[in-house]
């Protein structure tokens, strides 16, 4: 016989919610109330974009949907709505992958979004959940010490020990209150968790059932449920998905940025995020400097020139968008903390040979092969070549 985990008294947009540290459970929720959470949430960071497109959203919903598809879309790549309000573009990138991953979220598929490293799965996938079920917090992180419980259920020890296996002792995963409540459920680096442990999955995708064998019952997901995991395409080999549990998904890939112009406008528009919570200054101050680390961190990637003449050998890095986003923050606060507020060469020389060396031996040739054979010979990166080997010494 089904059973229903749903909370009796907890609303459930708000029971994966923080919960303030012991002894300053006044302090944290004063910081809440005002605004000073270091990384809100995202239906918390831009709730009136999507208070604004659910108010003007007349399309069909998807069963417990907070909006439509189309609605959802918009929200996470932009637009401007009729009544002139601009929804900012969560995600830079084609159309038709979005299009196809929220399109995969309304049928009964889960959803798999793999990529190398920084292609914004994680931002992705918690914007996804954001937007169709205005939580992005039932979530669970996939480690090599993830164990089944996380996926499926655990139980409190205590209320066992005093009165046996009852629906009080249970504590339900995200995943299961997800199934419960008909929401999205999200579980970051699949590939991370042990094979046992993934394909638990397999029964809540397939038959959209989670049995509870000590209670004799189950777990029945109502309309509205889905899952969004993601994967990283350089962790093959790792935790590979067995073919059963692989076949339950439909599988997106996010690509890397297709120009330079375009991963540079993906790192612009973050970095500015990223400094107005942090009071830096901003980011059109820094944009060349944005543009030489986007360059250097494109050409490695790729081994060659953007002019396509010379060949250069790859650093182990991944060298990836996310990793420039960094690197132009920290410059950034070097600059606002220990310079003149504009954002300099000087600032990101040294977080670029951190991204790029990762190995001190082999990775340091390849750095110094690219400052003198390319960075060296630019017309108006003089100033860049210094800061960079003045680092590298």
């Amino acid at each position: 016989m089904p059973v229903s985990v749903e909370p009796t008294s907890v609303d459930p947009t708000q029971q994966h919610r923080t919960v303030p540290v012991q002894g300053h459970t006044s302090e944290a929720v004063s910081a809440q109330e005002t605004g000073e959470v270091l990384r809100p949430h995202a239906e918390e960071a831009f709730a009136a974009e999507l208070a604004a497109l659910a108010a003007q959203d007349d399309r069909p919903r998807p069963a417990r949907w907070r909006m439509s598809p189309w609605a959802v879309a918009t929200y996470l790549l932009g637009g401007t709505l009729a009544d002139g309000t601009v929804i900012t573009p969560k995600y830079v990138g084609p159309r038709r992958i979005v299009e196809v991953a929220v399109t995969t979220l309304a049928t009964d598929r889960a959803l798999l979004l793999l990529g190398v490293p920084g292609t914004a799965k994680t931002w992705v996938s918690e914007h996804l959940a954001a937007a169709v079920s205005g939580d992005s917090t039932l979530l669970v992180q996939g480690t090599a010490g993830t164990p089944e419980e996380a996926i499926r259920y655990g139980w409190n020890y205590a209320q066992l020990l005093a009165h046996g296996p009852s629906r009080d002792a249970l504590v339900p995963s995200p995943v299961m209150r997800a199934m419960a409540d008909g929401m999205t459920a999200r579980v970051e680096e699949l590939t991370r968790i042990p094979a046992d442990v993934q394909d638990t999955l397999i029964t809540i995708l397939s038959e959209k059932t989670l049995p509870i064998p000590e209670l004799g019952s189950e777990v029945q997901a109502v309309r509205g449920f889905n899952l969004i995991a993601t994967a990283n395409d350089r962790d093959r080999g790792v935790n590979d998905l067995s073919s059963a549990l692989r076949r339950r998904f439909n599988t997106v890939v996010l690509p890397l940025p297709e120009s330079a112009d375009a991963e540079v406008d993906i790192v612009s528009r973050r970095v500015d995020q990223l400094g107005r919570s942090l009071d830096l200054p901003s980011v059109p101050d820094g944009v060349d400097e944005i543009r030489r680390v986007v360059t250097v961190f494109r050409e490695l990637r790729d081994g060659v020139t953007a002019d396509g003449r010379t060949k250069l050998k790859s650093p182990s890095g991944t060298l990836s968008t996310a990793e420039a986003i960094s690197v132009v923050t920290n410059g950034l606060a070097l600059a606002a903390h220990f310079g003149d507020g504009v954002l300099r060469a000087g600032d990101v020389a040294a977080g670029i040979l951190g991204a790029v060396v990762r190995d001190p031996a082999a990775d340091r040739v390849i750095w110094q092969e690219y400052l003198e054979a390319v960075v060296r010979e630019r017309d108006g990166w003089k100033d860049f070549y210094r800061a960079c080997r003045e680092v590298s010494t």
